[in-house]
């Protein structure tokens, strides 16, 4: 396992992170098997946990916190708040009373009495940045988080909270967990230089590209993976965007071939590659899945072999862009975009 500094925080964390979405409802995965996940991934030299408030409502917090019993001080243990957690509109969010509240849940939930990384899942544009900030703060000197960060926010609203933070004179933002694959390069255009250029570490989610990147997803075969059954749309080839992602992954098969490699190194070993990458987060819902993405834990890839997926994926492209969380609102809603 290789280890890089997160940011500028000094914490040395694995290029591989194992991620809990998967743990409880969403995953069907049981306390024994998501154990058995926490305990494979720590022997492998996996130091960092990343989970939410909102995956399976609460109940991947709990699964992780009686998998790290005894043992919290060995890992870095983040997780998430603002997605809904129940019908009341102001259980969700990223305002001083949500956070205040939403933490003591979190905290309850793992079984611990402080995170390493807070963090916001989705820029809220109800809240202004001071308030999300302020907060932040106060928890953070409370002892309660040592470090919060950013998920899937839009290049601009970075810098913006990293404004607000010296205008406000508060702590800011560490890192940012944004999604990127070889199949969704977006990011590579905006966000990463900004992340690079304020210091952030970087903690990419769906490196696998939902699971087209695993090698269970390819031309001629039934797709029967888990996400195609929750999200058929997505794996629909009729659709033109998942054309051209099939189309991509045979390319990408090819050269995993040609380089000795599974697809599934050749993925996690592309996104680690970027030196504005601080880690991969890996979301397996069994052993099986979990060993063969840590066979990519010391993946270093050639420039001859960067240099072919640039020719099947261009940088910055992003082949289903439609599926991106970071879209600003007045592309979505037509009212904000008309007088």
């Amino acid at each position: 396992m290789q280890y890089r500094t997160l940011g500028r925080t000094g914490v040395q964390v694995s290029t591989l992170a194992l991620g809990a979405m998967n743990f409880g409802a969403i995953g069907r995965t049981t306390q024994q098997e998501a154990t058995a996940l926490v305990d494979g991934a720590l022997e492998a030299g996996i130091n960092l946990i990343d989970t939410a408030d909102w995956y399976s409502q609460g109940e991947s917090e709990e699964m992780v916190g009686r998998a790290i019993a005894g043992r919290r001080d060995d890992l870095v243990l983040a997780t998430k708040a603002n997605n809904p957690m129940g019908d009341d509109r102001n259980r969700q969010g990223s305002s001083r009373r949500w956070l205040v509240a939403e933490l003591e849940h979190s905290l309850r939930r793992l079984g611990v009495d402080h995170v390493d990384l807070y963090q916001i899942h989705r820029w809220d544009p109800r809240t202004s940045d001071e308030e999300t900030l302020s907060a932040l703060t106060d928890l953070q000197r409370a002892g309660k988080i040592r470090y919060f960060g950013s998920s899937t926010f839009p290049a601009y609203r970075l810098v913006q909270a990293q404004w607000a933070a010296r205008e406000h004179h508060l702590s800011r933002y560490v890192t940012e967990q944004p999604g990127y694959s070889i199949l969704q390069r977006g990011i590579e255009t905006h966000v990463l230089p900004v992340t690079e250029e304020y210091g952030l570490g970087v903690l990419v989610w769906s490196p696998l590209a939902s699971g087209w990147l695993s090698g269970a997803v390819r031309a001629g075969r039934e797709v029967t993976t888990h996400r195609s059954a929750i999200l058929p749309d997505r794996f629909d080839p009729a659709v033109p965007s998942n054309r051209a992602k099939l189309d991509a992954v045979e390319l990408l098969a090819k050269i995993a071939e040609d380089a000795g490699l599974t697809l599934i190194q050749l993925a996690l070993g592309f996104v680690t590659a970027h030196p504005g990458v601080t880690s991969a987060i890996i979301g397996p819902r069994t052993l099986g899945h979990l060993d063969s993405q840590l066979a990519a834990a010391d993946t270093v890839l050639p420039a001859d072999v960067l240099d072919a997926i640039d020719s099947v994926v261009a940088p910055g492209v992003d082949l289903a862009a439609h599926e991106k969380f970071d879209t600003p609102p007045a592309l979505l809603d037509p009212a904000l975009r008309r007088r």
